[in-house]
């Protein structure tokens, strides 16, 4: 046995944490849960569906990102997550086991969309901004707005839509996916590609901005559509929810920029848990007293002010922000996976819904190429910002589901077609954008940009 062993080369304790530690905390959790609920997490348990989906759909990104093609760059993990959800719904024996809570779902979506806000508050360049400010602002508003418009007009004549149902559904497709421009973009980035111009930089603060138009559009929407009132009361009250948002969030990013002081250790750690606590207050609190559309806004504009002030210590605090959206990226893809029945689907809808989606995203990229015009982008520029606005993912996985779950919260039966077809539509808008969003930037990048490796090792050694 000695001889046996002898011949092994032994390895280092480091490399037995990698191989081993993931397995072992994940067991450990799983008996910890079991000693607390017993059989809810077994299966026909109700917490078995969300561990199961969890597990595989972690698995399922990890998959992806082993999946390496030469010459083409990476696919978003979030493909994988998405495909592991939607195979075990539609598995025809696991299916049965798997029960999935729809509280409980609700509130996992709307955290992983405070961590969303969360990173674009955190995201924010005030120097970029200052730099960039007209042309950030035309494509962080243009093209979500003229897509929404764009998928509501189309939607009308071909699924049918009511004009309410058509703007809801557009602004669930309109935003762009920072899942997948910001890392590609980073990418970019730090190989010296479009430095000199700021295309990088342009991309990662407009897709904040986009989000933000985008989850405000879809809210407003959201409550004309479910109101029983006049639509201009919704609208009224919509106005007060931003502007009460917006104030809050202020006060609250005032407050947080000076607190924790500054003899605190471990700063950074405190910092990244309070702007998550009080995001995730402003969030779910503001939808239990129903008034939907301030959270969201206070979330990121109290980030955005408290991240401005903390110089370097911000980058430690996104780094703890991104590990917390590691944990909720599996259970969020997985889950809008698991909410698409193949059964439930019929033939002609999905040819009319990827239809629809292709004519609203030419017009996204007809209006992102001439927006970004007379910017002092060359024509090929152009093209590559054009197509690299075209990803689709996070925000539609948290918006897609929502009005489906409202028709069955307030038992209008008569609407569940509409907003399934919705839940589709975002669940097609991610599978087809996100991973050819992603090839896109990785195959253009490097042909189309300038390559400024000089100024990018100035600017980083800054």
């Amino acid at each position: 046995m000695y001889i046996f062993l002898h011949h092994f080369e032994p390895i280092s304790s480091q490399e037995v944490d990698d191989r081993f530690l993931p397995g072992i905390l994940i067991a450990m959790t799983w008996g910890v849960v079991w000693s607390y609920t017993g059989d809810e997490v077994l299966p026909n348990g109700k917490l078995f569906g969300m561990v199961i989906i969890f597990l595989c759909s972690f698995v399922g990104g990890k998959i992806v990102e082993l999946i390496k093609i030469p010459m083409v760059p990476p696919l978003p993990p979030l493909l994988g997550m998405l495909l592991a959800g939607f195979t075990l719904r539609n598995l025809p024996v696991i299916n049965t086991y798997i029960n999935i809570i729809p509280t409980g779902s609700s509130y996992l979506r709307n955290t992983a969309l405070t961590i969303i806000l969360v990173r674009a508050g955190l995201g924010l360049d005030p120097e970029a901004l200052k730099k960039l400010k007209g042309v950030c602002l035309r494509l962080s508003m243009g093209p979500c707005f003229l897509e929404a418009c764009a998928a509501a007009v189309v939607s009308h004549f071909t699924l049918r839509f009511p004009w309410h149902w058509g703007f809801l559904l557009g602004f669930v497709l309109g935003a762009v996916s920072p899942a997948v421009v910001v890392p590609s973009m980073l990418m970019l980035q730090d190989k010296g590609y479009g430095v000199k111009k700021g295309i990088p930089t342009l991309l990662i603060a407009a897709s904040s901005f986009d989000d933000i138009l985008a989850i405000t559009g879809f809210n407003t929407f959201l409550n004309i559509t479910f109101s029983k009132g006049p639509v201009y009361k919704t609208v009224l009250k919509g106005l007060c929810e931003t502007l009460a948002g917006m104030l809050i969030g202020a006060a609250m990013g005032f407050f947080c920029r000076y607190f924790p002081s500054k003899d605190q250790k471990g700063r950074h750690w405190q910092r990244a848990c309070l702007i998550l606590g009080l995001s995730i207050l402003a969030v779910i609190g503001s939808d239990r007293l129903g008034f939907h559309g301030a959270g969201g806004l206070t979330a990121i504009v109290m980030t955005a002010i408290s991240g401005a002030k903390w110089s370097k210590e911000k980058e430690k605090v996104q780094k703890i922000v991104a590990k917390t959206w590691a944990v909720f990226q599996p259970l969020l893809f997985g889950l809008v996976g698991a909410e698409v029945s193949v059964q439930t689907l019929e033939s002609n809808i999905i040819g009319t819904c990827v239809a629809t989606l292709s004519m609203a995203l030419m017009v996204r990229i007809l209006a992102t190429y001439i927006l970004v015009s007379f910017a002092g982008f060359s024509i090929k520029e152009k093209i590559f910002v054009a197509l690299s606005w075209i990803p689709k993912a996070t925000v539609q996985a948290v918006l897609g589901p929502l009005a489906l779950e409202t028709t069955r919260s307030m038992n209008t039966p008569h609407l569940e077609a509409y907003a399934k077809t919705v839940m589709t539509m975002a669940f097609l808008g991610i599978l087809i954008t996100a991973p050819n969003g992603a090839l896109l930037i990785g195959l253009l990048g490097p042909n189309v940009l300038s390559f400024d490796g000089i100024e990018n090792d100035s600017t980083s050694s800054t």
